[in-house]
């Protein structure tokens, strides 16, 4: 970790921070290049789709059955009143002193109680992070560096996201999945959309799906069957140095997951020092 800190330069950091936790394409969209930091972008508002009529994106080369699935898995995440997965990704940047591309990884634990109760804790090449949001706060600690920043109050889940994304500059692993409308923000800026055939992920048979956008080629596998849950995600964002690839693997999904009401509750470690938001990745980039 300090390796990693030490090796790459405050807006690659910054870069390598937003790819690898991100773990969905659509808060992502902007990246240019490996040495700008990722902007947030702005809050979506959902799209209205009528659950008896088939969604449609007015683009060409857009398959209907692509469309249809990806809301079927939008329903599945936002009818939970609660859930939890574990994501494992991979991603790669372009090298700041030679013409290569490096490869990083990240562990994230998610745990989402409906509606304002979320814990993420991250691990891997990135700084090591524990995010809580419960009810109207969000409080993040890097365990590194024992530095903690706490946010002002926030009325909902989404707000939470784009403050998150946006003020906070943390980048929530699958932010897209944690939205109240997965659906409207895969969907925004489709160009392209077509089903590509069956296969497995990690043993789960699977229908694997491709999306082109403006920036980003993206696919998605998505769980066979009426419970239609994303187990895998791939992006390549074309326009990046090097058009760097990143994949994440969602595991261990549960959709009715047993969650105590105290690990949403941040508890402050002892001799832990108090900054605002923002701080935590600058201070990171610097060791």
């Amino acid at each position: 970790m300090k390796n990693f800190r030490k090796f790459l330069s405050l807006p690659v950091l910054l870069s390598a921070i937003a790819l690898v936790l991100s773990g969905c394409a659509h808060e992502q969209k902007q990246v240019a290049k490996a040495a700008t930091p990722v902007p947030a972008k702005e809050t979506v508002k959902p799209a209205q789709v009528n659950a008896s009529q088939t969604p449609t994106v007015a683009q060409n080369s857009i398959d209907q059955a692509a469309l249809t699935r990806l809301k079927q898995m939008s329903d599945t995440l936002t009818s939970a009143p609660a859930f939890s997965y574990y994501a494992k990704s991979i991603v790669e940047l372009k090298s700041p002193v030679r013409d290569q591309l490096l490869t990083f990884s990240s562990n994230v634990e998610v745990a989402l109680q409906r509606p304002n109760k979320l814990r993420i804790n991250t691990a891997g090449d990135v700084p090591t992070i524990h995010l809580y949001f419960n009810d109207d706060k969000v409080s993040a600690i890097d365990l590194e560096d024992n530095v903690y920043a706490v946010s002002p109050s926030i009325s909902s889940m989404d707000e939470m996201i784009a403050y998150v994304l946006g003020k906070a500059k943390i980048n929530l692993p699958a932010a897209d999945i944690l939205n109240s409308n997965p659906y409207a923000l895969m969907t925004k800026d489709l160009t392209y959309a077509s089903r590509v055939g069956e296969s497995k992920v990690n043993g789960v048979l699977c229908d694997h799906y491709a999306y082109m956008e403006p920036n980003i080629n993206w696919e998605i596998w998505i769980q066979k069957g009426d419970e239609a849950l994303p187990l895998r995600l791939a992006m390549t964002y074309k326009q990046a140095d090097g058009s760097p690839h990143f994949l994440v693997d969602f595991v261990d999904w549960n959709l009715k997951p047993k969650l105590n009401s105290d690990i949403f509750t941040f508890k402050k470690p002892a001799k832990a020092v108090q900054a605002q938001f923002g701080y935590l990745q600058t201070e990171a980039a610097k060791k």
